[in-house]
């Protein structure tokens, strides 16, 4: 089901080679408790419209959450410094599909997938950047340029969830700091 929200924005880049399980409010053993409101519900998978920041414009997107996909834990210690600290997590990749709505063509590489985050049975994942690089399915926001009306992107970013994790949620905030949100059964 996908829910529109009031989010927080929290942006902390992760080095793929350093694992920082609080940059994203992710390992702190906390659930956010502010920005988690019902809205209005829509069907799973369907799109919204929203604002993106691009360079100095804004531009239109439709956004929708297509999946997640589920990793293993042998693959978590691939993508961290030190893999005890990773102990229990599992990379999940989520696949968001962006169809650039504005007149003007887009000039420079996207920044609208930047907005994305993956929460697991009520709490924010860890960011992981550039490990969904190279990943089936998913295209890399650098090769993307002149991106025209119309036209459409699967973008990735990849988190760090709990292992046992039941439910899986797709964020993704727009410019006015609404956030919506797509459900997801977490199957592997």
């Amino acid at each position: 089901m996908l829910y529109r929200k009031t989010a927080l924005r929290v942006a902390a880049p992760v080095a793929v080679a350093a694992l920082a399980l609080t940059a994203c409010g992710g390992g702190d053993g906390k659930k956010d408790s502010g920005d988690r409101a019902k809205a209005g519900a829509r069907a799973a998978g369907e799109s919204a419209t929203g604002e993106s920041k691009e360079g100095l414009v804004s531009a239109d997107y439709e956004v929708t959450a297509q999946k997640v996909e589920l990793g293993t834990e042998a693959e978590t210690a691939k993508m961290v410094s030190d893999p005890e600290e990773a102990k229990g997590l599992i990379p999940a990749v989520a696949h968001v599909k962006y169809t650039y709505k504005s007149a003007t063509p887009l000039a420079t590489s996207p920044r609208v997938s930047y907005s994305s985050r993956i929460w697991a049975d009520g709490r924010r994942g860890t960011l992981i950047v550039g490990a969904a690089d190279g990943k089936q399915g998913c295209e890399a926001p650098r090769s993307i340029k002149g991106w025209k009306r119309g036209e459409s992107h699967v973008l990735c970013e990849t988190y760090l969830v709990p292992e046992n994790a039941k439910d899986l949620e797709v964020h993704w905030s727009d410019l006015d700091g609404e956030a919506f949100v797509w459900k997801f059964e977490a199957t592997r």
